[in-house]
C-alpha cells in the first residue's frame, strides 16, 4: 500500500506536459477533470489501467519501480476480494461457496484499477463550502476495493438521501458492493451511492480494484439464493450489456432502473 501510494504521489507530482504523455484518457491512461465521455468532470487527476494488462512499460527506472508496486498490489488485492466474496456467499448460505468469487476472479474478468489524485482546492480553504471532487454513482461491478491516504472527502448516502463523511484511515479497505452484486442477490446486499468532495486543504490520494465478471457472463439472482416463490427483481443481461449502458449514463443516473422488473 505505501509502496504504490509513493509512486502515485511521484507521478502526480511529475509536470504537467510529462503526465499528459500517458493521457488523454480514452477510457484508460491518464485523465484530468473530466471524467467519462458525458460531461461529468470533478476536481481530480487519475490513471486509469485494465487490471490484467501490464500498466506501464518499462522504459525508465520510474515506470518500472510503478509497475513493480501496482502488480504487487493488485495480486494481494485479489486475494483479499476472493476473501471477501467467499465470506459473502458464507453469510448467504449459498453453495458452493465460490460461486461469487469465481465470476470475478475468472480469467476473462474484468477488471480495472484506478488511482486517483485530489489536489488541495485553495478556493475553498476557509469557506464553508464544498466542491465536488468525483460526483455522486454507484458502481457497476460486483464489488469495489477502495483505500486511500489519511485525507477526508469520501461520503456515502444511506436511504433517506443524506451524505454521511466516512472517516479516512489509511490502514484500511473499504468494500463497495456493486451494482451487479445487487442484482446476483436479488437486492439482499444493496450498492452504495457514493461521491468524493474536494478538501481544501490536504492533497487525497485512493485506489480502486474494480472486480467485474466476464463480458458474455449473464447476470441475474442466483438459482440457490431464490426462497421459495420468489421472483427477480430485474431482468436478465449480460455485464457486457450492463457495462455499455453504464458507459453511456451520466456518473448520477440510477443505471439500474432501465433493468427493473
Amino acid at each position: 500500500m505505501q509502496r504504490l501510494e509513493a509512486e502515485a504521489v511521484k507521478f502526480f507530482s511529475l509536470p504537467q506536459v510529462e503526465k499528459d504523455k500517458s493521457g488523454p484518457a480514452n477510457p484508460f491512461g491518464y485523465g484530468d477533470k473530466r471524467i467519462g465521455v458525458n460531461g461529468d468532470v470533478g476536481w481530480l487527476e487519475y490513471l486509469l489501467f485494465v487490471a490484467t494488462s501490464d500498466p506501464l512499460s518499462c522504459t525508465s527506472m520510474t515506470a518500472c519501480s510503478f509497475r513493480s508496486a501496482l502488480s504487487e498490489y493488485l495480486v494481494a488485492v485479489r486475494k483479499m476480494a476472493s476473501d471477501v466474496l467467499r465470506s459473502m456467499a458464507e453469510g448467504l448460505k449459498i453453495e458452493p461457496r465460490d460461486a461469487l468469487s469465481k465470476l470475478a476472479m475468472d480469467e476473462h474478468s474484468d477488471g480495472i484499477f484506478r488511482l486517483n489524485h485530489y489536489p488541495p482546492c485553495p478556493p475553498l480553504q476557509g469557506l464553508n463550502r464544498s466542491l465536488t471532487g468525483f460526483g455522486e454513482h454507484t458502481d457497476p461491478q460486483i464489488i469495489s476495493i477502495l483505500r486511500s491516504n489519511d485525507s477526508s472527502g469520501l461520503q456515502i448516502s444511506p436511504d433517506d438521501g443524506s451524505w454521511v463523511s466516512v472517516p479516512p484511515d489509511q490502514a484500511s479497505f473499504f468494500i463497495n458492493v456493486g451494482d451487479s452484486l445487487q442484482v446476483l442477490t436479488n437486492g439482499r446486499f444493496r450498492s452504495v451511492r457514493h461521491r468524493v468532495a474536494a478538501n481544501g486543504v490536504k492533497p487525497r490520494v485512493s485506489m480502486i480494484y474494480f472486480f467485474g465478471p466476464p463480458p458474455a457472463q449473464r447476470i441475474a439472482p442466483l438459482p440457490q439464493l431464490m426462497g421459495e416463490g420468489e421472483q427477480s427483481k430485474y431482468k436478465e443481461f449480460t455485464w457486457g450489456e450492463y457495462k455499455k449502458a453504464a458507459y453511456r449514463s451520466r456518473l448520477g443516473d440510477n443505471r439500474l432502473v432501465q433493468f427493473e422488473k
